[in-house]
């Protein structure tokens, strides 16, 4: 039995994070200082945040239905209106990585937005490395199509054979950000590309961002600035498709909050973080849309986990 076979049938069982690592920045929309710590975690506790600055009623479930705010992030709330927010890069870069199982220690109410990616997310945890349970994974396979529609916007997901494929269309009057469209497979393209992409916006749009109180701590070392034709960020883009792909990490994250990684195909045409929860909620109200397969080793040859990392956690 090889090496690479070990690591590929292991990835089948839930995983943590080896150690504990630590990120301090600004909150892109409160513009407060935060600093979170991920800390290994038991099977079958799932992703849990926790914020250490409140003693109590302290822990907040990244699930479809605590998401209470989806205005240019994704927030999730407990049963105490105890927030955190902009969790959509962190939870893509779990669901990435196959980690099925952490506790987000943090001290404030919104993740900290680094450099507008999951790449530091993704680069300290590889740093670290993930530590393989004896349990199953568990995973959600889609049954049937459901769709959810908000004027000119569009999200469907549907029975997919054994992949998790992402098809994803960006729409803007602004040229430079024009009509883009990429399509990926989760579990076997290099997503790179798809961690490495930050978020945007329209210069014309920052004034009233600003006054309805967001994106306090946005600025080029965080965010792409779309003036026009020009990019105002000195580096330019980071690739091609920047934009479109970024909105699929905010897809991949807001997909996470369904509490499994996931065997379907999703189309989206001018999605969102609400439009991706909307159409979770869409989903679980009715079980025969879903069913929920815990996956043992021998059973099925497949990683459920981005292969191009696979080299890497191992």
């Amino acid at each position: 039995m090889t090496q690479d076979y070990y690591y590929f049938v292991s990835l089948l069982n839930q995983k943590t994070i080896k150690k504990k690592v630590s990120f301090s920045g600004v909150g892109l929309h409160s513009g407060k200082i935060v600093k979170i710590c991920i800390k290994p975690s038991e099977p079958d506790t799932g992703i849990v945040f926790k914020r250490i600055d409140l003693k109590d009623n302290n822990l907040i479930y990244p699930n479809f239905m605590n998401v209470s705010n989806t205005a240019l992030c994704t927030t999730i709330s407990n049963s105490y209106g105890v927030k955190v927010s902009t969790i959509e890069h962190l939870m893509g870069a779990l669901f990435g990585l196959g980690i099925d199982n952490a506790l987000v220690e943090i001290d404030n109410e919104e993740v900290p937005i680094l450099d507008g990616s999951a790449k530091l997310f993704i680069n300290e945890i590889l740093s670290v490395g993930l530590e393989s349970s004896n349990k199953p994974i568990k995973i959600i396979k889609i049954n049937r199509k459901v769709e959810f529609k908000n004027s000119n916007k569009f999200i469907s997901i549907e029975p997919s054979k054994l992949s998790l494929d992402i098809d994803f269309q960006l729409k803007y009057q602004n040229q430079t950000i024009g009509n883009q469209r990429n399509k990926i497979n989760v579990y076997e393209d290099n997503l790179e590309e798809i961690f490495n992409s930050r978020t945007f916006c329209l210069y014309e749009d920052i004034e009233a961002i600003k006054k309805n109180g967001l994106a306090k701590g946005g600025s080029l070392e965080n965010a792409i600035v779309v003036k026009g034709e020009n990019i105002l960020n000195p580096d330019g883009l980071r690739n091609k498709k920047e934009f479109v792909n970024h909105k699929i990490l905010d897809c991949i994250g807001d997909l996470f909050t369904s509490g499994y990684r996931m065997i379907a195909s999703v189309n989206c045409s001018q999605g969102g973080h609400f439009m991706t929860n909307s159409l979770l909620r869409k989903v679980f109200e009715n079980k025969d849309n879903f069913s929920i397969i815990e996956i043992q080793e021998r059973t099925l040859p497949h990683t459920l986990i981005n292969r191009s990392l696979l080299r890497s956690i191992a």
